[in-house]
């Protein structure tokens, strides 16, 4: 009998908030897939949104860029259940290292 292979994804690294300088912030903010990530996670439960969950116009590569630029300036947490790999908007630390700002960009003018 063929043994099965098994993956084994490495966890992602994930920024503190105190450790990101406000143009790294900016910068993640400033993409429009990102922004409609933040939004769409903002307007969620911790934990319920899978990657592959959000309605964005680019490939799987490109959401994995955006998801890790997004975890690089402190603004997303990530864990895997089972196959899927779950998000969760750090409000609560960015808004602690950064007063004000996500509150901002997620207004809609």
């Amino acid at each position: 009998m063929a043994e099965r292979s098994v993956s084994h994804r490495a966890a992602p690294e994930h920024a503190h908030p105190d450790d990101v300088p406000v143009l790294t912030a900016l910068a993640a903010l400033a993409d429009p897939v990102r922004l409609t990530l933040v939004r769409e996670l903002a307007g969620s439960p911790e934990w319920t949104r899978a990657c592959g969950s959000f309605d964005v116009p680019v490939g799987k590569a490109a959401l994995s860029h955006h998801f890790a630029v997004l975890r690089g300036a402190g603004l997303v947490e990530q864990r895997d259940e089972g196959p899927r790999r779950v998000n969760r908007l750090r409000r609560e630390e960015f808004d602690a290292r950064f007063p004000g700002l996500l509150a901002l960009v997620l207004r809609r003018d």
